[in-house]
């Protein structure tokens, strides 16, 4: 691992213990290197809808977040990174024992990130493409983000 991934993986992982709302949903950071972020959501039986697939609400959550952290990768400790928006296509079940959520900043500028992200369902140890989205991130100085 280099020092910029080290860099990006403990700016990623001190965010994600920050927010109460990742923490209990239960995401785990897989792997984080600058402007590239990989998370895990395990199954749990209240992140479902009344079919038992995983919410398109949580499927949402997971490719903001994704994007979210991969945008994180890029800024310093001393900045946030707020959604400015996103658009999100669900184009499969998300049925699994587990999602995958892929973020890659497409592109970097100082105040505006925008970012590409697939969210995978993982049933049998297959992947399989449910959801896509476009984002677009504001860094702040965290003094401004408040």
């Amino acid at each position: 691992m280099t020092l910029a991934e080290s860099s990006a993986t403990d700016r990623v992982a001190a965010m994600m213990s920050s927010q109460p709302f990742v923490v209990a949903m239960g995401v785990k950071l897989l792997s984080a290197s600058k402007g590239a972020v990989d998370l895990e959501l395990p199954f749990r039986a209240d992140l479902t809808q009344q079919n038992g697939f995983f919410h398109g609400g949580i499927v949402g959550t997971l490719a903001d977040i994704s994007g979210g952290f991969a945008a994180t990768s890029l800024a310093t400790f001393d900045q946030n990174v707020l959604t400015v928006e996103y658009k999100i296509n669900l184009m499969a079940p998300a049925v699994g024992e587990k999602l995958i959520g892929r973020g890659r900043v497409a592109r970097g500028g100082r105040t505006l990130v925008v970012t590409n992200i697939e969210i995978f369902a993982v049933k049998g140890g297959v992947e399989k493409i449910c959801a896509t989205a476009l984002q677009t991130l504001m860094i702040l100085p965290a003094a401004q983000a408040a």
